[in-house]
């Protein structure tokens, strides 16, 4: 380890090092999928019909009671208006 002579030398040591092990090899973090604005307003809305209970399902009209359907049913009626969200995953055949 080097031996400081004072602050200013620590100080130029701690903003000359690498941020992370990821930029001192010129890696980059794996992009994620987002949901743009579009998309993201027509789930924000169909959240809000469900936290009112205000939300149907389909053909059977029931009320949708799992979040996780109340989010695929959102991000389904995005696709169906033509906004940018990401893809449904893929199924697996038997």
């Amino acid at each position: 380890m080097a031996q400081y002579t004072s602050y200013v030398d620590v100080a130029i040591s701690y903003f000359l090092r690498p941020i992370n092990y990821m930029a001192r090899y010129g890696k980059t973090a794996p992009a994620r999928t987002t949901v743009q604005s579009g998309g993201q307003k027509k789930v924000e809305k169909t959240m809000h019909e469900f936290k009112r209970g205000q939300l149907k399902s389909g053909r059977s009209g029931k009320t949708v009671r799992s979040r996780k359907q109340a989010i695929a049913i959102g991000l389904s009626q995005a696709r169906k208006e033509g906004e940018k969200v990401p893809n449904p995953p893929k199924r697996r055949g038997k």
